[in-house]
């Protein structure tokens, strides 16, 4: 089941793809968002740090990546025809208002 969800990640591909040798990529998926959900990968996670900060052996590398990427405009929310419509316009009622 981790080397599946392993694979799906160090990939990229999607879950539909992911190779018959690992079973039903649903059930592979539905273990993700369980363990996920009930705090699994997050004992995981702890006891793993625990266990190489008791060994000292554990190194921190940190990697920073100043790349931007920028949307195209119409990815951006832009209009992708004309101006905008223009409000219409309001009229005060001529009394006074409703109760």
């Amino acid at each position: 089941m981790i080397d599946a969800i392993a694979f799906k990640f160090q990939t990229g591909t999607q879950w539909v793809h992911l190779p018959e040798k690992y079973g039903n990529w649903r059930g592979v998926y539905n273990r993700l968002r369980m363990w996920a959900v009930d705090g699994t990968w997050e004992r995981v996670f702890t006891a793993l740090m625990a266990q190489t900060d008791a060994d000292e052996d554990l190194n921190w590398a940190v990697s920073v990546d100043s790349t931007i990427v920028r949307a195209h405009q119409h990815a951006a929310g832009a209009r992708k025809k004309g101006p905008r419509p223009a409000n219409p316009t309001t009229m005060p009622s001529a009394g006074p208002a409703a109760d």
